[in-house]
């Protein structure tokens, strides 16, 4: 599936992953490929997605995903900066 990480401010990733897991508002959640449609809000905290091998991170200030046709797109808030 297709992730984009999109802030206010630019573009964080843009790539081909096969799992997300996500901070969601009422609790952490993954999606994987051809998930079913969906919009959630998101909390601080942690975004893991992964592709093969590799495996990435990066810290959020809340946001919103949605997920449609294996295209997953996560407006967030911001970056936390540790």
């Amino acid at each position: 599936m297709h992730l984009e990480i999109v802030t206010p401010e630019k573009k964080v990733f843009e790539g081909d992953v096969t799992l997300v897991t996500f901070p969601g508002a009422s609790g952490s959640f993954q999606v994987m490929d051809h998930h079913a449609p969906m919009i959630s809000l998101l909390k601080d905290g942690v975004v893991t997605y992964k592709s093969g091998e590799m495996k990435q991170e990066v810290r959020i200030t809340g946001g919103v995903v949605e997920v449609l046709k294996n295209k997953v797109i996560l407006l967030a808030d911001g970056i936390a900066t540790e």
